[in-house]
């Protein structure tokens, strides 16, 4: 007998054909998973009909067929006594398991569920399936049409009413605010700055509500009592602003109403030590004005940020160790500019409007007020936003420069004013004492320009400027002259000081005094009309005899020293002698010496003639009575006549 071999038989990898399309593509049935192949096969088994008896015949009958087809020489081992009672205990033992086994999934229903044998259905004809889908749809076509005729007559009773949807309202609302909804089913916002880089303690949470009142067909007619209504609907945990909108917005009471910074620059009072604490603001009451969740919630995120803002200033203005302290009383904060010069920051928040009260002093800096708001963001910028570390390993917050000082070499000093940074109290009085330095200088050159009428005054201010400096240039031209000569002086304007450069390269620095400008100014119109006038005679051909700046004869000049000049003319027949003094009129005196002397005789101690060319006295000229508009345009008319009456 030949030795057998078991042979496995398997079916085909390929699935069952589901469809076939029109172009001939075969669309196969996805092959079952595990779950699915266990619950098919146990479904073919009736289990109602097997029993033990009948699985322990064909374990025997299989058992003889195997034993006949053994070897006759094969070995049989000797049975022992108990054998038999042993495999009966062990198949006892293993239907006992099994039946707990059974009990157990049928009980819990976790891990198996009996389900009654698959019978082979019925036949459905295609007709019927046909009538129940149509049926089924049918029935959900009615559904959706029930619910689309119910938000359409939602939707014209909406229109018909004006009232805003609450869903609609919060969409708008979380597209320009922060909400977030609460274990509780509340939805709450946030006012603050956080994600900006804020660092600020107080809290800007609000409440958002459906509103329960809904409002009247005719609520144009009520509308003024609606509005009374709102001014006394706040309470002390917040204020509530009921609008035409199906929200209802609840801000904390210490946010509500409106605020700004007033910046003020004065000069000193008598009562420098005190605050007017409870500072009213402007406009009419925010609670009957405004309507809308969104100017609200504006209006108390603006009352956050200057709050944040006078805390801030006011910490600083302790910390600051100034050589003149700073005063912070209540809601006011006076630093001092410049000697008898203060500048006063203040928070104004207000709730409420008097008519009765007068309208406010409009004494207030907006520009500073905005430079304010610009230095806060700044700071918020820069906490947020730190430099990216070069190389990827190295700590982040050092600034490039400190970065790369190690391989620059760079020193103590540099590295010391590296960490130097201005806070937002000193920035702000740096740039309201350029300010006032500007205003001051404006003022000086008005007033020179307006009081000097000969020679003309010409301002070109810089329109890039700096907010701690400008930059003016200064023309001094005589009209009709100008192309003789000009003179140039620019300007720069700093903080506490000025720096005015000359047209020779010369550089000089005042302080914040305005009588040291104008002092350089009438000095600069001294020496510009000396240098037009002798280059004006040396057109003429007159000749300069001697030119100074710095007479030493004369009495004592308050501004400056006096100035001369001595000319000649062509036939050195006649001298001019003019002196200019730094007087606030431009004081001009001119001398006129003529020659060959009248008043000369020979005598036996001068017998020569030659002598009498030495000229006469000099004899003052009404200088005023001479005609022109300038004081070249006068020179020039007077050398004219003495030459031609030379001539």
């Amino acid at each position: 007998m030949s030795n057998s071999v078991n042979i496995s038989v398997e079916t085909t990898c390929e699935n069952q054909i589901r469809e076939i399309a029109y172009d001939g593509t075969e669309l196969y049935q996805a092959p079952p998973t595990l779950s699915e192949s266990l619950a098919k096969c146990a479904a073919r088994i009736d289990f109602s009909k097997t029993s033990l008896d009948d699985l322990k015949k064909e374990e025997k009958s299989a058992a003889a067929a195997t034993e006949d087809d053994k070897d006759a020489n094969q070995f049989q081992e000797s049975l022992w006594p108990w054998d038999a009672v042993r495999n009966k205990l062990k198949d006892a033992y293993t239907e006992i398991c099994v039946l707990s086994d059974v009990i157990s999934i049928a009980k819990d229903k976790r891990y198996l569920v009996l389900d009654p044998l698959l019978e082979d259905g019925d036949d459905t004809k295609p007709i019927v399936q046909v009538y129940s889908r149509k049926k089924a749809i049918s029935q959900a076509a009615q559904v959706l049409l029930s619910g689309a005729e119910r938000l359409r007559n939602a939707h014209s009773e909406q229109r018909s009413r004006n009232v805003s949807d609450f869903h609609i309202e919060l969409l708008r609302l979380r597209q320009n605010w922060r909400l977030k909804k609460v274990s509780n089913g509340a939805i709450i916002g946030d006012l603050s700055y956080r994600t900006a880089g804020s660092k600020f303690g107080m809290s800007g949470t609000f409440e958002v509500t459906k509103a329960e009142e809904a409002l009247d067909d005719d609520g144009a007619g009520n509308s003024a009592n609606a509005s009374s209504g709102a001014s006394n609907s706040s309470t002390n945990n917040g204020m509530q602003l009921k609008a035409s909108s199906a929200l209802r917005v609840i801000v904390p009471a210490e946010l509500q109403g409106v605020a700004y910074i007033k910046v003020i620059t004065q000069k000193d009072q008598e009562d420098l030590c005190t605050a007017q604490v409870n500072l009213m603001g402007h406009g009419p009451n925010i609670t009957a004005q405004v309507g809308v969740w969104q100017k609200t919630l504006e209006f108390a995120q603006n009352v956050l940020f200057c709050k944040e803002l006078f805390a801030q200033l006011a910490r600083e203005a302790i910390q600051l160790q100034a050589p003149i302290p700073h005063v912070v009383i209540g809601n006011q904060i006076r630093a001092t500019l410049l000697p008898n010069i203060q500048l006063i920051i203040s928070l104004c928040h207000s709730t409420s409007f008097d008519s009765s009260q007068p309208a406010p002093i409009n004494d207030h800096d907006h520009v500073l007020e905005h430079s304010l708001h610009q230095l806060l963001r700044e700071v918020h910028f820069k906490n947020s936003h730190h430099p990216f570390p070069h190389p990827a390993s190295a700590p982040l917050g050092p600034s490039k420069k400190r970065m790369i000082a190690g391989p620059t070499a760079a020193d103590r000093e540099a590295l010391l004013d590296m960490t130097k940074t201005q806070t937002i109290l000193e920035q702000i009085i740096a740039q309201a004492q350029h300010i006032f330095m500007r205003k001051r200088t404006q003022y000086v050159l008005d007033t020179l320009a307006r009081d000097v009428k000969d020679p003309q005054i010409v301002s070109h201010w810089n329109a890039m400027n700096s907010p701690t400096m400008s930059c003016v240039k200064i023309n001094i031209v005589t009209h009709g002259y100008d192309a003789i000569g000009r003179t140039s002086l620019v300007i720069h304007v700093k903080e506490r000081s000025l720096k005015c450069i000359c047209r020779d390269g010369r550089v000089m620095r005042l302080s914040y005094e305005p009588q040291e400008l104008r002092d350089l100014i009438l000095c600069q119109i001294n020496s510009h009309q000396i240098s037009c006038l002798v280059s004006l005679a040396r057109y003429m051909a007159w000749t300069v005899l001697s030119n100074s700046n710095h007479l030493g004869i004369g009495k004592v000049e308050p501004l400056g020293n006096a100035s001369s000049c001595l000319l000649g003319s062509p036939n050195s027949d006649r001298m001019i002698a003019v002196q200019i003094r730094c007087d606030p009129q431009i004081d001009v005196k001119v001398y006129i010496a003529r020659s060959p002397r009248p008043d000369f005789f020979p005598s036996p101690l001068v017998p020569e003639k030659f002598w009498e060319n030495l000229g006469g006295n000099f004899k003052e000229v009404r200088f005023d009575k001479i005609e022109g508009k300038s004081f070249l345009n006068k020179m020039e008319f007077l050398m004219a006549s003495l030459t031609s009456n030379t001539a």
